[in-house]
């Protein structure tokens, strides 16, 4: 039996080189117009300036009585100054103007301050009763109102013609808000980038169904579809391809029809089964392959054009660490930035302090799962300690760890050391 000569493989690419190589050439997709219900989360492909004034005309701060500043002059609780109330201006109500001095009209928050009125009293300062209840035919005041007193002028919170929002700007909620409210029912975005996961391997069994001798679940697909909705994508699972070179070519054949990006997790190494590599390079050109961090060095990255398209290929390692790992370092920032966001990483940055010593890998940036927690011996700051395993098989200890910290090639971290950590997710604490 001859002896299987391992082939030559490329020198280890350095994290900071890969990931410049996955991200040259990425621009935001297509600008879309898509009604609100479908733009939370979308970024804007162009700025939104204001049709109307916000409020339109103004209006009452407060449920009351309108009344002239002057008329109230002096009211105390003992002199308290009586008005005939004359009828009653309520929100998207018939307007009414305030008639002859030492008149009110009672008033709703939210609705137009009537002509004639230049102040509005709170119900809390009269005679008449909150909540509920029948117009009274007369008021006693209580307290004297200045000039304007709970008025919300017109256009004291938006000016017609203003830019309201600019490009570039995540629609969120208070966004969707300010759109909603000065009449605009659709935005100008760019679409959602869709990602396509796929899982490879003959050993793989869906979660839910009976395993077969040396078989697994497929945890990645799983894993890296919810990574890929937390980034801002929408999602494909296409499903488990076998380990045969036409399996995997169809099934990344297909999925690129559909997605702008196309991960696939497994067959990426340098095993007899792994056709990864080989399946983009036949359909497309590859990129990089093998990166100096641990775990995730089995890494592949290519580009391939379907019709007018370019569709970016993500061979990921097939643990479920490493899948995760490379995911945050590559794929994330990849769909952030099709999908119009400014910055590709966006993790926040936390200094903490090691509770422990943590080893470096010789020759690979070591990417070290930990749990971030408020630091007892320091006021506001934090403290980290290892999740749990740091071998790239262990999803427990990645389940457990909210933060992520990066070790230089070779080197070993002293307990007390200070250290810059990816936050993943809130603290617990």
């Amino acid at each position: 039996m001859g002896t299987r000569l391992m082939p030559d493989l490329p020198d280890l690419i350095p994290l900071a080189e890969a990931q410049q190589r996955v991200l040259d050439g990425v621009m935001p997709l297509p600008a879309v117009e898509v009604g609100l219900a479908e733009a939370a989360g979308l970024v804007l492909a162009a700025p939104v300036a204001s049709g109307v004034s916000l409020p339109p005309w103004a209006n009452s701060a407060m449920d009351g009585f309108a009344v002239r500043a002057r008329d109230v002059e002096g009211a105390s609780p003992d002199r308290p100054v009586v008005l005939r109330v004359t009828g009653e201006v309520a929100a998207g109500g018939a307007q009414l103007v305030l008639g002859e001095a030492g008149t009110a009209l009672r008033i709703m928050t939210g609705a137009p301050i009537p002509p004639g009125a230049d102040a509005v009293v709170p119900v809390e300062d009269t005679d008449a009763p909150a909540g509920v209840a029948d117009i009274p035919d007369r008021v006693a005041v209580f307290t004297p109102a200045a000039l304007s007193a709970n008025v919300r002028p017109e256009g004291s919170d938006v000016r017609t013609g203003v830019t309201l929002l600019r490009a570039g700007r995540a629609l969120d909620p208070a966004a969707i808000a300010l759109l909603a409210a000065t009449g605009n029912a659709t935005a100008l975005v760019h679409r959602r980038p869709r990602v396509a996961v796929i899982s490879t391997g003959d050993e793989l069994a869906p979660p839910g169904e009976p395993l077969g001798p040396a078989q697994i679940h497929d945890a990645n697909s799983w894993s890296l579809a919810a990574q890929a909705a937390d980034a801002g994508a929408e999602v494909r699972r296409v499903g488990i391809a076998r380990d045969t070179l036409e399996a995997v070519l169809a099934a990344v054949r297909g999925a690129a029809e559909w997605a702008d990006v196309v991960v696939l997790s497994g067959g990426v190494s340098v095993g007899a089964h792994d056709h990864v590599k080989e399946a983009f390079a036949t359909i497309g050109s590859m990129a990089l392959w093998r990166v100096a961090i641990k775990p995730g060095r089995p890494f592949a990255f290519a580009r391939a054009t379907v019709g007018d398209r370019e569709v970016r290929l993500f061979g990921l390692p097939g643990n479920p660490v490493s899948v995760f790992v490379t995911f945050e370092l590559f794929v994330r920032p990849v769909v952030r930035l099709l999908g119009g966001r400014a910055r590709a990483y966006d993790r926040p940055a936390r200094l903490a302090r090691l509770a422990e010593p943590m080893r470096g890998s010789p020759g690979r940036l070591h990417v070290t799962r930990v749990v971030l927690a408020a630091d007892p011996d320091r006021p506001d700051g934090l403290v980290a300690r290892v999740s749990g395993g740091q071998d790239s098989y262990m999803i427990a200890s990645l389940a457990a760890a909210n933060g992520m910290l990066f070790i230089p090639p070779g080197e070993d971290l002293p307990a007390g050391a200070e250290v810059e950590v990816w936050e993943l997710r809130p603290r617990d604490d």
